[in-house]
């Protein structure tokens, strides 16, 4: 396989590739993998040409950073982005005392949310010694978001952008860290976040798709304006974009609802139209847009991450997109590939 080409991430003086590994299947979550598939699925993102790799002390309760860290600790460091995040703590726990959902087979570690200042120095000290790595590229805020935190949501907003901003901001100055962000399912939040303080990048999950293009309204604008990066995941929407209308499709983690089984259905009556496998269109579809020069694709084998591979090289006729755009599809204002 060919290396993927690298952008540049934003204002930074960082270059990621346009296609990067994500590790949350490797912290086992809904399923076990093994080490050695774990470990394979590295190996050949390396080989493809990948440089970009994105974790979290969430993931697996810890066995994301560790399997991470494993794979990666004999490469160049230089030759490579790496990225974590904050906002949870690991305590050492019996295993039948922790509840793992959705992990698998997770990491000895109980979870706890905290995004004080301590906790989030703290955080990216165990998460070095965890991967065994001496350092870490990028630190995005985790899970600040309605989503994930409920009613709770305008206070841990607030108690982040305090502690963890304060942190994380002390590092970028330190020179520990080249990049700081949020990382987050909802752009409001990512928006709201850089309105109020100087980040210089976000990962995004979902919310900027061949399904929804809301965040071209505001937040989008604004990246490009100061100079944020944007690292896309959840590209497929959690899954619909990836299989299609198919019956049982998933759509942000849940069963698609009518309208959007309806709407992916146009899109591929178009995909058909042009030869072009839907969910080619839709990786190639985020990061044709300026301010978003990456995105995070997690697989559960090596031929899964290969046909990620095959599908983000697709050839894609300029046509394709703009009959996409006259049959309302996607919004008249999108960039495209």
């Amino acid at each position: 396989m060919q290396p993927q080409y690298k952008n540049k991430f934003g204002r930074v003086d960082l270059n990621v590739s346009a296609f990067g590994f994500g590790t949350a299947p490797v912290g086992n979550i809904f399923r076990e993998i093994d080490e050695k598939t774990s470990d394979d699925m590295f190996q050949a993102a390396w080989n493809a040409g990948i440089r970009f790799f994105d974790t979290a002390p969430m993931y697996g309760h810890g066995l994301s950073e560790y399997r991470t860290g494993y794979s990666l600790r004999w490469k160049n460091r230089d030759d490579f982005i790496l990225s974590t995040k904050v906002g949870r703590l690991l305590h050492p726990a019996k295993k039948e005392t922790i509840e793992y959902a959705p992990w698998t087979n997770a990491g000895r570690f109980e979870v706890e949310f905290n995004y004080s200042y301590d906790a989030t120095m703290r955080s990216v000290e165990d998460s070095l010694q965890r991967m065994g790595l001496e350092s870490i590229d990028i630190l995005f805020i985790h899970d600040i978001d309605r989503f994930t935190r409920g009613d709770e949501q305008p206070e841990v907003f607030k108690t982040a952008m305090d502690g963890s901003w304060k942190a994380l901001s002390k590092l970028r100055d330190q020179g520990v860290v080249k990049a700081i962000g949020v990382g987050v399912n909802e752009w409001e939040v990512c928006h709201a976040a850089l309105e109020q303080r100087d980040f210089d990048c976000f990962l995004l999950a979902g919310r900027y798709t061949l399904l929804e293009q809301e965040a071209l309204k505001e937040f989008l604008p604004l990246c490009e304006k100061r100079g944020a990066a944007v690292v896309v995941g959840g590209g497929f929407n959690s899954g619909i974009l990836a299989t299609g209308a198919i019956p049982g499709a998933k759509y942000n983690y849940s069963q698609a609802p009518a309208e959007i089984m309806s709407r992916v259905k146009q899109i591929e009556n178009v995909c058909a139209e042009y030869n072009v496998p839907l969910p080619a269109a839709a990786l190639q579809f985020v990061v044709a847009h300026p301010a978003i020069p990456t995105f995070m694709a997690g697989t559960r084998t090596v031929e899964q991450l290969e046909q990620n591979l095959s599908w983000f090289s697709h050839e894609i006729p300029e046509e394709f997109w703009t009959t996409l755009k006259a049959k309302n599809l996607i919004n008249e204002n999108a960039p495209t590939p």
